[in-house]
């Protein structure tokens, strides 16, 4: 992107993999970008995989641009594309004045093929793939969007928008962008009550103060969060809610675990987990958040929060329809509750 803004395009962009949000954002670039308006009506096309064929897209890369130092061909849904090692064909003597991108999405090619290394022996070529993105990566990425528009955002406000929009990038994008045309120009702080305002994702009833209630064991609280989820099913997915739960009790065994392993080498539980290293060791987003699970070590003892990684296990195959009877997501989710109290 930093190329592009500066107006230096390639002959060939390959933009491949599971996630596509990249993809899209870097060729909508350069259909936006690469020509000026009048240019494009002669010297830009867009084509899709499934309606046409390697040979074609040869064709029209091979066209002179009109009154233009450069043409661009998208190839949409390339992965479609019949045909395809024409293309590789192509790279070996691209014409100078074509930019052609190719949007090759859902998948990659794999790296070791024939048309792969044909593509990628073309000078100055470019190649970007995304892979999908993990649960625990989403928060920095959350903060690094905002970072680019200018903007700080708490550490609560960014548990919100990872716990309640997962991983789609691209969902995540939408929002934000919707957030910065609802809030005053100039904002430079988000806070949780942006969110709830803004995306309507509640401050006191989403899954971050869902896991914070369990780890303080502050159960009436936990059940009057699943009430409100059970009203609300369909904002509040129970599958979403024991994901994260289940990563919730994850890191609780991992810093278990590592207080056990300095135990038994006779030193006291805590030695050498600093909120920093504690923060490094479970992938938080902040060394704030260590002391939540500090406290939550403390009221889960590995032999607890084994239990209870195993009923979230049995709730996961119930919210998803197996050996759940009658029970809505919202009863599903009180048993739960209940049953982590009782332990």
């Amino acid at each position: 992107m930093a190329e592009l803004k500066k107006g230096n395009y390639a002959p060939i962009y390959l933009l491949m993999g599971e996630e596509g949000f990249y993809t899209d954002k870097i060729s909508g670039y350069i259909a936006a970008h690469a020509l000026g308006e009048a240019e494009r009506e002669f010297n830009q096309t867009v084509v899709y995989g499934k309606d046409t064929e390697g040979s074609a897209v040869v064709s029209l890369c091979r066209r002179y641009p009109m009154m233009s130092q450069r043409q661009v061909v998208i190839v949409r849904e390339a992965q479609a594309l019949r045909g395809f090692d024409a293309l590789g064909v192509y790279a070996r003597q691209p014409l100078a004045s074509t930019v052609l991108v190719i949007c090759y999405k859902g998948k990659s090619l794999d790296k070791r093929s024939v048309i792969y290394k044909q593509l990628a022996s073309c000078p100055g070529m470019v190649t970007l793939e995304s892979t999908a993105p993990r649960e625990y990566e989403m928060e920095s990425w959350i903060r690094e969007l905002f970072q680019a528009r200018g903007s700080d955002i708490e550490p609560k406000a960014v548990q919100m928008m990872a716990d309640h929009l997962g991983t789609d990038l691209q969902k995540i994008d939408n929002e934000v962008e919707k957030l910065f045309t609802r809030l005053p120009e100039g904002t430079r702080e988000i806070t949780a009550a942006h969110i709830e305002q803004n995306i309507g994702i509640s401050k006191d009833f989403n899954n971050f103060e869902l896991t914070r209630a369990l780890s303080d064991r502050d159960m009436a609280k936990a059940l009057m969060i699943a009430d409100h989820f059970a009203a609300d099913p369909k904002g509040n997915p129970l599958v979403v809610t024991i994901s994260t739960l289940f990563n919730h009790f994850q890191r609780i065994v991992t810093l278990g675990i590592a207080k056990w392993e300095n135990q038994k080498q006779g030193r006291p539980a805590m030695t050498g987990l600093s909120e920093q290293e504690i923060a490094r060791m479970l992938k938080l987003p902040n060394p704030f958040f260590a002391r939540e699970y500090i406290t939550a070590s403390a009221n889960y003892p590995n032999a607890k929060a084994f239990a209870i990684l195993g009923w979230l296990r049995e709730f996961d195959m119930k919210s998803k329809g197996m050996n759940a009877g009658s029970a809505q997501d919202g009863e599903l989710l009180r048993e739960l509750i209940l049953r982590i109290a009782t332990l």
